[in-house]
């Protein structure tokens, strides 16, 4: 199997950015491990090699080692995120048995307050909803879907509401590093981001191991003390949660509210029926993948669907090419209310690393398009304020989404 496709294609291209579906399609069809020309990055594309990947944990490893940073005429640079094996690896990026230690830290947190969190979510909801909209209009992207998930996750990790604004922005800096998609003073200014999230980040926690509470922040200052993960891990686990935990919930939320508002015939279904709800952010999520994919670093020389990888070579696993694979699910490209297999796609990632938080994603995205819903007759794009994506290989999330509300 061909590790190209029969022309180079451009990952960065504006047009690939904003759709990325035409490119992911022919890769999938053509070369479904397909090498980044002049790098050592190889993306990967197909239902089927997706998950043999994520089951492939030997030979594929969860660290981060390295990004891709576009270089105007050149190939893309490898940027290093391992600190030549220096770095300390945690959740979503670290392999067993670290990452089964803190996930068990982390857990049942997560599920003792996602069980009492509807009323705090309405009342979020209904905040942001006043504050957001202006006469018959709303940017549900920044006044509802950015801010929504970082409120919720600051009131879990323990840390105050004031500070929602800066955290939100450290949180977009940190994935934004991943996108590839940075201007070498840009790449500096998000090094500093991460410094100064990291840096608030231990402040919090040294002061949650002199008084713990009942909060994320206690747990892990207590598990600390028990010898369970290190300061360095716990820390990181926080960086890691607020840098990336808001960022699938924003994209969902506007993803599907997107959808919705081409679509009035299935606006005016979801208000008839709205036990349809959870089908409909399904297909929303298989449709918009919040995260494009995530990273393997690959362990040992090995090959995958034919193709030859070195060891130290990197992966992109794309969920959202895997989630329109024609392999795997009929007419992939259509919203299907009625797809049995809607729920088994990758928005969330597959296996041991599925998403720590994907049922408090979900809850939100309920909670703000219930809100949505009711509240309006209808709503749509506004002709001369159109959406904005965010510029990323990393990320699908939307920068602006002005609506036009009745």
């Amino acid at each position: 199997m061909p590790t190209t496709s029969p022309d180079a294609v451009d990952l960065f291209d504006p047009a690939h950015l904003d759709d990325p579906y035409p490119l992911l399609s022919l890769l999938r069809e053509r070369s479904p491990v397909y090498r980044v020309p002049g790098t050592d990055f190889f993306v990967v594309t197909s239902w089927d090699l997706v998950t043999e990947a994520v089951s492939r944990v030997g030979d594929f490893s969860s660290h981060l080692t390295g990004a891709l940073l576009r270089q105007p005429g050149r190939p893309p640079a490898t940027f290093d995120m391992d600190g030549g094996g220096q770095a300390v690896h945690v959740l979503a990026t670290a392999d067993d048995p670290d990452h089964l230690t803190q996930r068990k830290l982390v857990q049942p947190l997560l599920a003792k307050r996602i069980r009492g969190l509807g009323p705090t979510v309405e009342q979020l909801v209904d905040r942001l909803w006043s504050e957001g909209l202006r006469g018959d209009r709303i940017d549900w992207a920044t006044a509802m879907a950015d801010r929504l998930p970082l409120a919720l996750i600051a009131d879990i990790v323990g840390l105050p509401d004031a500070d929602v604004p800066q955290l939100l922005c450290w949180a977009y800096d940190s994935t934004e590093m991943l996108g590839g998609v940075v201007e070498s003073e840009r790449f500096t200014q998000l090094v500093t981001a991460a410094a100064e999230l990291a840096g608030y980040l231990h402040t919090a926690f040294t002061a949650a191991r002199r008084e713990p509470g009942e909060d994320l922040l206690g747990v892990l200052a207590r598990a600390c003390a028990a010898g369970e993960i290190t300061d360095t891990a716990a820390v990181l686990t926080l960086v890691q949660l607020v840098g990336a935990g808001g960022e699938s919930t924003a994209g969902l939320i506007a993803n599907a509210t997107r959808i919705l508002a081409t679509r009035r015939d299935l606006q005016d279904e979801l208000r008839r029926e709205p036990a349809l709800l959870p089908a409909f952010l399904d297909e929303a999520l298989r449709l918009e993948s919040p995260f494009r994919g995530h990273h393997r670093h690959v362990t040992a020389d090995t090959e995958l669907g034919g193709v030859t990888l070195a060891a130290g070579s990197h992966l992109l696993l794309m969920w959202g090419a895997a989630n329109r694979d024609p392999a795997r699910f009929d007419d992939p490209g259509a919203l299907d209310l009625d797809r049995r297999s809607g729920a088994n796609n990758l928005a969330f990632g597959r296996g041991i690393h599925f998403c720590i938080g994907s049922a408090l994603a979900k809850l939100e995205a309920t909670a703000a398009l219930t809100a949505l819903l009711d509240r309006t007759t209808g709503f749509e794009l506004v002709e001369d304020a159109p959406p904005q994506w965010f510029p990323s290989i990393f990320v699908r999330r939307h920068t602006a989404l002005p609506l036009r509300i009745h």
